[in-house]
């Protein structure tokens, strides 16, 4: 470190800076994924705020009234164009590009704030490889590049997601029952996302994404696709951990950011805690609630 350190001792501070965080980038990479997700819990959380203003219980679920009284604060106007179109009902019988792409933006900004964290041990596990292939002399690639492909993946997501945001609305306006197909709908939603818990498929993906050594050493690559690839391939381990806790989103509000905040911490603990208790146990409480919820909706 001290060699490291005098080898930019010749520039001035900014650039003596610059320098070392390109030649050790990990400081670097763990801070901008830091912001993206502080980032995306605030803009998130102004938006919740929105909604409780506006008198939307359906976009924020239990704990509406703690939002409702926060203060209502001035947002830079894009950003309160992409709120206020998130939260407009999707018009009848029509297909509205700005609001999918609104939609599609938002639950993007879900994903980063819910998901990205659980994504440490994969970014912690690249960082120490290329520590050491960095040691040997050997080329690394930006471990920017793996996280591009992980989040590549969560954006195709978002699109799914946001397309079934649209056609949820679009039956709870059309429907004459709409409260019992709504309350079916995220009975439905919840029963899914509990019985995930307990799949086999969802124990390999948490497998994969709890030891990402073995994927990440297995196809090291001095060069930039081929980690794409890798950021593509735990990018989809990861959504196989966690697209089913996406759903439960559907049932208690999309902008409950209570809730957001619950499914990111069993998301993490998932990952970072042994065996399958944090899982098993979520799953059985979302399978009782999904029960109870369908006895409510008949």
């Amino acid at each position: 470190m001290d060699t490291d350190r005098a080898r930019f001792d010749h520039l001035g501070p900014a650039a003596a800076a610059t320098a070392r965080l390109t030649h050790d980038p990990r400081r670097l990479v763990y801070g901008l994924v830091a912001v993206a997700v502080l980032l995306s819990w605030g803009v998130l959380i102004f938006m919740a705020g929105a909604a409780a203003q506006r008198g939307l219980p359906g976009e924020l679920g239990p704990g509406a009234g703690i939002l409702r009284a926060l203060p209502e604060l001035p947002l830079p106007g894009l950003l309160e164009r992409f709120v206020a179109l998130c939260l407009s009902p999707a018009p009848p019988g029509e297909i509205s590009i700005p609001l999918f792409v609104a939609l599609s933006g938002m639950w993007m900004l879900m994903a980063l704030a819910m998901m990205l964290p659980a994504a440490a041990p994969m970014l912690r596990t690249y960082c120490e490889i290329a520590d050491t292939a960095r040691a040997g002399g050997k080329p690394v690639v930006h471990p920017l590049i793996l996280v591009a492909g992980h989040l590549l993946i969560w954006a195709v997501a978002s699109l799914g997601f946001a397309a079934a945001s649209l056609a949820v609305q679009a039956v709870a306006a059309n429907a004459s029952a709409a409260a019992p197909l709504t309350g079916m709908a995220a009975a439905a939603a919840l029963a899914v996302a509990g019985l995930y818990q307990f799949s086999r498929l969802k124990e390999a993906c948490l497998e994969k994404c709890r030891n990402p050594f073995t994927i990440l050493f297995a196809n090291w690559s001095t060069r930039a696709w081929p980690v794409f690839r890798l950021g593509l391939r735990q990018g989809l381990w990861c959504l196989g951990c966690c697209w089913a806790l996406m759903l439960v989103m559907f049932a208690v509000g999309l902008m409950n950011v209570f809730w957001m905040a619950l499914m990111a911490l069993v998301a993490l603990g998932e990952r970072q805690l042994p065996g399958r208790a944090v899982g098993k146990a979520a799953g059985a409480i979302l399978l009782v609630w999904a029960g109870g919820l369908l006895l409510v909706s008949l």
